[in-house]
Parts: C-alpha cells; structure tokens; sequence
C-alpha cells in the first residue's frame, strides 16, 4: 500500500512576509516555493498570498515578478559613485531615487584585478546585495559614464601650508589635497569647485585641481551655490534658449477672447518676481459666482520641440532659494513676456467658471485671451484691505474687486470642507534677507486668508483642466496623490494606539478620517507630534498619464495648470487644451503621446530633485544664521527618533538637528519603532517624537548645513564615544496578529 502525500505545512503570512524581508535581493515564487517545500495545489495558495501581500503593501513587485520588501532596491541597478567614507571606501547612490526618505547607504566593493578603479562621479551598472537594513554591497558590472569628477569644496591651509579641500557634502568623510599649482589663487574659505585628478596620493589624501572659485562661505549667497552644484541643478541656459527668449515679443490678439476690460489681478507673495496666475470673480443673479482664472501663456512663446522647450523639459521645474531663483524659463520670459505685469498686454490661457452657493461647479468654459491686470497684489497688502486697513493702492479695490473675490472663495470653501481635505498644520520656514544680504532672520511663513483664497481658485481651475482634457481625449499629465499603503497605515495605527486615538479599519480611506484624528488631537501637547506621524503616512504626489486621483485634496482627477513659467507639467496641460480646443499654435503634437509615462517620471524626478536642494538651502542658511550662537539654549521638539540619536527642531526658527545618542544621559538604550522612542533600559527614562526638550547648540557647520545639540542638563557631553555607555538596541518587532487577524 502507498503511502500518503506527505503534507507540507503552509506558511503564515508573516512567515511569508519575514521569508522575502529578509532576503539579500529580490525574490520570485518559484524560489519561495521551494524553500516552504510547496507543490501542487499548494503553490496556488502560495500565490494568492503573494498577491494579498502585495495588494496590502507589504511587498512590492520588481522586474520578471520578483518581489521584495517595500523600498528595497532591486538586484541591478544604475548607480554613480558619490563620495568616500572615512574608511576610504567607495559609496555610491542611485541615479533615480522616488522616495521621501533618503535612499539606502551603497558601499562599492573593490574592482577585481582586471579591472581599472572607480572614481568619483562614475556612473556603472551595478549588482546589488543587501548586507542589513538599509546598507548595500554593489559591484560593478560595467562602467557608464566616467568623470573627471568634480567635487564642492572649502578650499584651506593646513598648518604646514599645504591646501586642501573640505567637502560640502557630509557623505564624502575625507579631504582632498590641492597642490600650489592646482589651486587656481584660491583663498582660504572660498567655495570651490575642483576636479578629481587621476588615481594618485597626495600627503595620503586624493588630489584635485580647483577650475572655479565661488565666494567666500561666509555669503549667505554662496549657500544657494552649494545647493545648485550638490544637486546637479542646471542654472546656466545654452546660447540657443537664451537668444529665442530674448527675441520673443507680444503676442497678436487675432483669435484670442479680448479680456482686457475685466479688472483682473494678481495675488502674490511679497518677493515673488513672476505673476502667472490671475483672477476676477462676479456675484451671479442665481446666488452663485461667475470666477475667471487666467494664466500666463507660456506655450505660445515656448513650442514643441524649440531650444526653450528642451531647456524646459531638462529642468523640469524652477527652484527657489531664499537668496536667488533657478527659473525653468530665462528671465526675459519668466519675469518677462510670460509675466502678468499691472497695464501691460499679456496673453493668456483663461477659464470661465460658474459655481454655485455652495461653491459646486456647474460649468466652466476655456478660452485663449490677451488681458492687462488691474493690479500687482500681495497676501499682505490683500488681508490687510479685508481687515480693515487698506492703504492707497487697495482703497479703490476692495469693493469692486475684493469683495466679490472673497465672497466667491468662501463658496469654493464650503465645497473643500464638504468633502473633506487634508487639513495639516505644518508651519514652514522663511529666510528673511537685510538690504545688505546678510540672513536677518528665520521665521515661520505667515498663512493668511489671501492664501487660502488663490489655493482653492487655483485648485478649482486645475480640476476643470483635467476634465476637460478627458473631454477633448487628449492625453493629461495629472497629478496623482495615492491612497497611503496598507504598510504605513498599519504602523500609524500602531503609534497611534499608544495615544489612545484610533484610525478606522475596513472601510475606504479617506482624507476626512484624519482629520478627525488631527481635530481629536488640536488642543493636545501631541499636536504637532501627530501632524507630523500623519503626514509621513502620506504616499508622495507625482505626474502621471495615469489616473488615481488626489487622496489629498479628495477628488477623482487633478492637473496642474496654473503655473506653467515654473513647472514643466502645467506646460504639457495647456498644450493639450490648445490642441483639444483648437485655440491655435503651440498645441501638444501627436508623436508626444507615447512619450508621456516617461516625461512624467522625469519631472516628478526634478521635482523631487528640487525639493530636496531647497530643503538642503534652507538648512544652510539656517546653520549660517545660528552660527554664532553655538552655546546658546533653546527651546525645541523631537521630530525624529533613530537607533543613533534624536533629531530635533527648535520652535524659535524651524532649524533641524541632531542629539546623539552618545550624548544622552548614561545608560543603554532601546529603540522601540513602534512608538518613536529611546528608552534606557536602567533608569527607564525616555525620550519619543513631539517630546518639548531644553538644549544647547554644540556646534554648527554652514559647511554641511548641520547642527549638533546637547540635553541641557544632560551628564555626558558630545565628546563621547558611541558605544561606550551610549549603546542601543533595536527593540524586537511585535508579534505577528493571531490567525484570522489579518491586518487590512
């Protein structure tokens, strides 16, 4: 007689879940199976649970249905050597990076015997192996592109005379060595650029040759550069572009709606030196509001395909820093023609829009025109007439221009309340420069009513584009905000336990369940705390031909169409309407379509790329300030908590630092994920996210843009060594749920 099947015991699924975590690379099913012993029927179970795994966001799908755990990188990629650590080991980073959070540390193993070294600003195909967490071991398959490369420096004496080079980018742990010849009469403290010079020492240190001097450290104008160059933001335009712009000249009305007997206006900040967007609002005799949006017309000055373009596409968007811009367009452009300046002819692209009381649309209508704004506004100037105080220039606006202005936004606002828009309060930072140029302050950015009126017209103007698009059936670049994955809603309602505030399971997720956890939450010390838990659950806004709709501002579809001098993809958007309408040249051409998945990962790619260099700036800027102040107390909270340290933000400027955990006081702690806190294991003090903390400045290095802190009345100072009294351990994971308590 036969003996029966031996039977293999199914996995769970967080055995499953911890089998993929924990591989090196990424994993296919074939493996999985083999590995759990499952044949047969049992590898359609094996599969189904995958795709519950994956459709709840706890693993993602790489190339050829390999999967991984969210974020892992996958086992091939294109990466470029970007610094060396103190050990002198090659690091390298990805090329393209999509997430929030910085990518993973990548250490280059070192080139065979055949093979000629790696150098600084080489890009390579690279195999990658995860050896823990995030840290990566990569060696290269082929080399891509090679240097020389060129490295952003503090050019110094050292005490024997010689020159070196100090780094601006904290990755890079080692300096480089420039010969007397190298140095281009560099002085000490300047910012420069230098070359990586061929494989050689130099007192022990890599020798550069410096090719560019850019002012001393001590500007705050310099910093913007710092951040230009570690980004590799393109800030010089090419000839080409540069002379298109300056031949451009007004625009002919011909077929375009004449709007210039409509006082239109314009709404910006103080320091803003380009006005893209317009606006008009009319009482209607149905209780309702007729609104005009009208927007610069860059696509009639920038055509498919013309030097301007390609210069626009290149950059993707323009970056703002607090002492200069990065325009996406030249300036004869952007401050320019496509500039909505008060009594001067500009084209337009405009769009007529009726709502009702309640602020729901009931129609829109799009047309080309040529306007003249009324007036050059700012938030300031604009809530001050509506309190009350108007001065010269807005006395004569606030009835007729005003009034209705606000009456029609409070409409829109019934509506964004209705259905439910993510409220987070998170207060940003404004440098504020002297006369001189000199930093004289770090404040928070004021938010007035003003604001929150040009947001919702502009968000009520965005969404008619992208309905219109679908219309006309020509390919849209929304703007799509995703639901927040299955992964990060479990860990908020994790933290969120640990407060005693809950976050609904089972249902559609929407905007407004937050922000019943925000409200419950607004009169309590964890307020801030939990905005900001809130806000790193969110998935990250992109471009995409794709629609999924904005979770963010709960609507079914969004485009960007009222900021086409800055950013690339409200230029595709007027493209399409112009070509769906037939309003005229400059219309999106047919041979584009295909390429629009792609040109929406590179401008998200810029966006992002932007984001990153003007946080970077901010926190320069921010350090140069606070420079001087090394010793001082201040008042501050944790918005981080890690295994090496506490970061910090201080409520009298919005700077970020670092209290490392050497520095805490004497004992071992425990780093509990879950909850965002150190705790010590002997005494059970502890330190978690929001909490108000007293602490001194250390130090303050506007080189790097960092800042180090000590606890005030902490016993153990910065000097001490990690792990020497200041050891951690990373708590364990909770346990997996019981069967049949699956997370959703």
């Amino acid at each position: 007689m036969s003996k029966p099947p031996k039977q293999v015991p199914i996995p769970t699924r967080q055995q499953l879940l911890d089998f993929i975590r924990e591989q090196p690379g990424r994993i296919g099913k074939r493996e999985i199976a083999r590995a759990f012993h499952l044949t047969g029927e049992n590898r359609h179970i094996l599969r189904d649970m995958i795709k519950d795994l994956e459709r709840s966001g706890a693993v993602e799908r790489g190339r050829g249905r390999r999967f991984a755990r969210p974020g892992a990188l996958p086992d091939t990629m294109l990466l470029e050597v970007s610094g060396i650590d103190a050990d002198g080991e090659l690091m390298a980073r990805p090329l393209t990076w999509a997430e929030n959070a910085p990518p993973p540390r990548i250490f280059l193993a070192p080139p065979r015997r055949d093979e000629s070294p790696l150098g600084l600003g080489d890009r390579v195909l690279a195999r990658l192996r995860r050896m823990r967490d995030d840290i990566y071991e990569a060696r290269a398959i082929r080399r891509i592109t090679t240097g020389p490369a060129k490295v952003l420096g503090v050019f110094e004496r050292g005490g024997d005379g010689s020159g070196r080079l100090r780094p601006t980018d904290r990755r890079q742990k080692v300096d480089y060595a420039v010969q007397d010849a190298d140095s281009f009469d560099a002085l000490p403290g300047e910012l420069v650029l230098a070359e990586l010079l061929p494989a050689g020492r130099m007192r022990g240190l890599r020798p550069v040759r410096i090719v560019e001097r850019l002012g001393g450290m001590d500007d705050p104008r310099t910093v913007s550069l710092v951040a230009i160059e570690t980004h590799d933001i393109p800030w010089e335009f090419p000839a080409d572009a540069l002379a298109q712009a300056e031949a451009a000249g007004p625009a002919p009305i011909g077929r375009r709606d004449d709007l210039r007997p409509i006082p239109l206006i314009t709404i910006d900040g103080e320091d803003a030196r380009d006005f893209d967007d317009a606006v008009w609002a009319q009482a209607t005799e149905d209780g309702g509001w007729h609104l005009i949006v009208a927007i610069a017309d860059v696509a009639w000055y920038v055509r498919p395909g013309d030097a301007l373009a390609r210069e626009a596409f290149k950059r993707g968007n323009s970056v703002y820093f607090p002492a200069r811009v990065v325009p996406m367009l030249p300036e004869a452009l952007s401050n320019g023609w496509c500039s909505l300046k008060p009594d001067e002819d500009r084209p337009c692209l405009a769009v007529h829009l009726w709502i009702d009381a309640e602020g729901r649309k009931l129609r829109h209508r799009f047309v080309r025109g040529l306007m003249r704004s009324a007036a050059r506004l700012t938030y300031e100037r604009v809530q001050r007439a509506m309190d009350g105080q108007p001065d010269d220039g807005t006395a004569p606006l606030v009835e007729p221009v005003l009034t209705p202005l606000y009456g029609a936004w409070k409409a829109l606002a019934k509506a964004r309340d209705e259905r439910g828009v993510l409220n987070l309060d998170l207060p940003e930072r404004k440098v504020v420069m002297g006369a001189d140029g000199r930093i004289d302050s770090v404040v928070p950015r004021a938010r007035y009513d003003s604001h929150r009126l040009i947001e919702d017209f502009m968000i009520a103007a965005n969404v008619a584009a992208a309905e219109q698009i679908e219309a006309v059936k020509r390919p849209c670049m929304y703007r799509v905000h995703d639901l927040p994955s299955q992964e990060k809603l479990a860990g908020l309602r994790d933290f969120l336990s640990t407060l005693g505030l809950s976050l609904p399971k089972g249902q559609v997720m929407r905007a407004s369940a937050f922000n019943q956890i925000l409200a419950a939450a607004s009169e309590t010390p964890e307020a801030h705390l939990i905005n900001e838990v809130v806000l790193r659950s969110q998935a990250q806004a992109v471009y995409s031909p794709e629609n999924l709709g904005h979770f963010g501002l709960s609507l079914a579809r969004y485009a960007h169409f009222t900021s086409p001098i800055r950013r690339y993809a409200d230029l595709l958007v007027h493209r399409a309407l112009i070509d769906g309408l037939d309003l005229g040249d400059g219309g999106l051409p047919a041979d584009s379509w295909e390429r629009f998945a792609e040109t929406g990962e590179h401008i998200s790619q810029t966006e992002r790329r932007a984001a990153a260099a003007e946080r970077d700036a901010l926190n320069r800027f921010t350090t140069l300030f606070l420079a001087d102040r090394v010793g001082a107390r201040f008042a501050g909270r944790v918005n981080g908590v890690t295994r090496f340290g506490l970061f910090i933000t201080l409520d009298e400027t919005g700077a970020d630092g670092l209290i490392p955990v050497s520095s805490l006081p004497e004992d071992y702690y425990i780093h509990d994920e879950i909850r965002h806190c150190l705790t010590g294991r002997r005494t059970g003090k502890s330190f978690s996210l929001g909490d108000s903390l007293e602490v001194t400045l250390a130090e303050a290095n506007p080189l790097t843009g960092s800042l180090l802190f000590r606890l005030q009345g902490g016993d153990r100072d910065l000097s001490t060594r990690p792990g020497r009294g200041g050891a951690i351990r990373k708590s364990r994971p909770p346990r997996p749920p019981k069967a049949g308590k699956r997370r959703h």
